[in-house]
This record gives C-alpha cells, sequence and structure tokens, in this order.
C-alpha cells in the first residue's frame, strides 16, 4: 500500500537534502499559525515547516519520509489525514504543508484538519489553474499536466477548511532553499541534475522518454542562448509569484 500517490520507499531518497524549508516562506507559514502553541503536522514528511518553537505532534504515512526526519524534529506518527486518530479540537491549529495533492480522499482529509484543530487550519499547496505561468510548461507540458490533475482547486480547499478562508500568494524568493519546481525559476541548470528533479514528485508521473526529451531540449536552449533571450530577465529578478498558495481556514 502506497502512502500518498508517490512510493516514497523508491523515489524518495535525498529528498530530506533537496526539500529544505525556505526561510522566508516558513516565516509566512508560521505567522498564519497566529499564538498557537499546539499544531499537527498532517503529511509532514522530513519536518519541513514544522515549528520549533511550539508543541508538535506530526503525522506521516510513509515510512520512507518518517526515517529522513533529523534527530530535533519528533518522531511521526504512522496515519494518514482521512483518519487522524484525536479527539475534536485537540489542537490549536492544525497545518499540512505541500501534502494535500497526494490524498487518497481530499476533501476526507480537509474536513479532519478542521475537525482537530480549534484554530486555524493552514494548508500550503500549489495553485493547479496557475501553473502554465511558469517557464517550466514550455519544456515538459506533460509535467504541468500531471500537477494540474493532481492539486485540489483553491475553492474546494477553502470551502472545507473553515468558516472562512484567506488564500494568500506565496512569494518565492531567488535563491530558495526548498527545491520544488518554481523554486529554480532563476536557476534553470538545476533541472539537469536527476537528484533534483527525483525530489520533485511530479516527475514520477511522466514518462522516462518524455522527461529525457525535455531535460534536452532545456539543455539545447540553454547551451545556445535561447532560454537566456526568452527568460533572462529571471536570474536577477528577486522574487517570483507563481503558482504558491498559502490558505488560512478559520473556524468562524
Amino acid at each position: 500500500m502506497l502512502a500518498g500517490d508517490v512510493d516514497y520507499g523508491r523515489h524518495g531518497r535525498g529528498y530530506a537534502n533537496q526539500r529544505r524549508a525556505d526561510p522566508r516562506i516558513e516565516a509566512q507559514l508560521h505567522a498564519a499559525l497566529g499564538d498557537a502553541r499546539t499544531i499537527v503536522n498532517v503529511g509532514a514528511g522530513a519536518g519541513s515547516y514544522e515549528p520549533a518553537d511550539r508543541y508538535v505532534v506530526a503525522v506521516e504515512p510513509s515510512a520512507a519520509m518518517r526515517a529522513q526526519r533529523p534527530p530535533h524534529r519528533v518522531p511521526a506518527l504512522d496515519a494518514t489525514a482521512e483518519r487522524l486518530p484525536f479527539d475534536d479540537d485537540s489542537f490549536d491549529a492544525a497545518m499540512a504543508s505541500v501534502t494535500v495533492h497526494q490524498w487518497s480522499d481530499t476533501v476526507a482529509g480537509l474536513r479532519e484538519l478542521r475537525r482537530v484543530a480549534r484554530g486555524p487550519v493552514v494548508v500550503l499547496t500549489f495553485d493547479g489553474d496557475a501553473l502554465d505561468e511558469y517557464w517550466l510548461a514550455g519544456y515538459a507540458p506533460e509535467l504541468i499536466a500531471a500537477e494540474r490533475r493532481r492539486y485540489p482547486a483553491m475553492r474546494l480547499i477553502a470551502e472545507h477548511i473553515g468558516a472562512t478562508c484567506d488564500i494568500q500568494p506565496v512569494r518565492i524568493p531567488i535563491d530558495c532553499t526548498d527545491g520544488f519546481t518554481e523554486a529554480f525559476y532563476a536557476r534553470p541548470e538545476r533541472f539537469l541534475d536527476p537528484a533534483v528533479r527525483r525530489s520533485q514528485s511530479a516527475w514520477t508521473f511522466v514518462d522516462d522518454a518524455d522527461e529525457a526529451r525535455a531535460v534536452e531540449h532545456l539543455r539545447r536552449d540553454l547551451d545556445s542562448g535561447v532560454w537566456d533571450e526568452r527568460y533572462g530577465h529571471l536570474r536577477t529578478q528577486p522574487e517570483f509569484t507563481g503558482s504558491l498558495r498559502l490558505l488560512i481556514g478559520r473556524p468562524q
């Protein structure tokens, strides 16, 4: 049984090294948690974006991801978002960071977040409707199509995590340390590294031949200068606002 829609036992090696929480994105997420002192982190993975100064209970169904949690993080419980083993209103807040697209039943998982949290439910995810704004769509349309199928609609998430919901765009810094695809908007050469692609789960939904074609296309355009002719301005653009979103649901 897979924990989510990706087999991290096969594809998650080195994930914690490539996907390190970016402090600026982390600050926005932690601010959204408000003054919550007890937090459940659902789909916690290797522990990115977990607050270190609050009481956190982590939930992660993938053994491979639990094993990559560093020693300073709390051990994660083996459970799924759809069936959280907690009473109603057990925590001041709940958070889910880049995970909702992997749940087998999105609505059930979102309702569980709302059920166990007395206060805000904070979800960091990507807006599938905004994926085409990123230059990678011109090189790997199969990847963008796969991502669009996976990501729940913003309205669906908002509907189930609170009576009210604030949706915030998240600005991605040029030197972002979290290796999701848009983090490299100004560093296209990074996509030539297989280790970088292995830490981006979307590539597991792209055929090997299509991935090789996309990488070779990008390599040619970088060598010839075509990429820089089209997108070179991004190399010095301090921030990029793409599809990354922070949703903050409140009970009232």
